[in-house]
């Protein structure tokens, strides 16, 4: 029964997560609070993570999360099944579309509803990222052993302040920015970068 909830949770998120990746991160923040099968501390880390291996971030994140499931449940065998089973869950919606859609390109193209429909989605998945943006920061730069920041008003509490990645926040921004020598290197080498710093300051 655990691969059918892995393989329905996911493919709820792959349907209605439009815009991508990143759109996916609200649907598993709320799917950390449905299931308990991680926290919203393991989304984060997997965004971490997926962001910086190869592939689209809403698959690695699916993968990730079916291997952790099934390992839970038994041990390698059941972490692979997990992983497969949650990636499936995840692009099958997305199969199914394009199917779909090339089936009927012809009268799909200059249908003025499917153009509405279209119009209408942009503002949708802008919105849904601009959350996940959002909830990233939040629960990165405003908490304090652990404990995640879930109101606004809580980030004028200099108690729940993670200074440490605002450190690290405000240096890579700077680097990434500001500084000639440096603003123009490849995204990887401030990745690996801050891994490390990340490792060695204990974040």
């Amino acid at each position: 029964m655990i691969y059918l909830r892995l393989f329905y949770e996911f493919f709820k998120t792959g349907l209605f997560a439009v815009g991508g990746g990143m759109a996916t991160i609200p649907f598993l923040y709320n799917m950390a609070d449905a299931t308990g099968w991680f926290t919203r501390m393991d989304v984060d880390n997997m965004i971490a993570v997926g962001e910086s291996t190869p592939g689209p971030i809403g698959v690695n994140m699916a993968t990730y999360v079916g291997y952790l499931t099934g390992m839970r449940e038994g041990g390698l065998p059941f972490a692979l099944l997990g992983a497969v089973v949650a990636t499936l869950g995840l692009i099958t919606p997305s199969i199914i579309v394009i199917l779909i859609i090339a089936s009927f390109l012809k009268s799909f193209r200059n249908n003025r509803y499917v153009e509405s429909t279209f119009y209408g989605l942009r503002p949708a998945s802008t919105g849904l990222i601009a959350a996940a943006g959002l909830s990233v920061a939040m629960s990165n730069l405003f908490y304090v052993e652990g404990e995640v920041i879930t109101k606004w008003s809580d980030i004028f509490d200099p108690a729940l302040v993670n200074w440490k990645a605002w450190a690290l926040a405000i240096v890579l921004w700077v680097l990434t920015n500001k500084v000639k020598q440096t603003k123009k290197l490849h995204p990887i080498i401030f990745i690996l970068a801050a891994a490390v710093v990340g490792v060695l300051w204990g974040m």
